[in-house]
């Protein structure tokens, strides 16, 4: 398994409709010095992610109050995406069995 995490950290720049296109940013989370099947290194995961979010929806002025909606949707839709693979990356790290139940 890859030692980055090659996270889906993509997100648009706010830009007027009358600009060009939106601005694509990108970030890569490493994770090779971390072990996953720790709590503590979850937590550091945690906060590489977070930070990698902020990095690409970048920030808006306290003054633009739809601006700091816009960054604070893109950082919750940019973590929501990558919960899965952060997900599966812990698992695959972990060896603690699965427990399946029928409701």
């Amino acid at each position: 398994m890859t030692k980055i995490f090659l996270a889906t950290l993509l997100a648009f720049t706010v830009t007027p409709a009358f600009a060009e296109p939106p601005v694509l940013t990108s970030s890569v989370v490493q994770t090779a010095d971390l072990d996953l099947s720790t709590a503590r290194d979850q937590q550091a995961l945690d906060r590489r992610l977070n930070l990698a979010a902020k990095e690409v929806c970048g920030t808006a002025s306290d003054a633009d109050v739809a601006g700091k909606n816009e960054v604070r949707r893109c950082r919750v839709e940019t973590l929501a995406g990558l919960a899965a693979e952060r997900d599966q990356r812990i698992a695959a790290a972990s060896s603690q069995p699965i427990q399946v139940a029928a409701r």
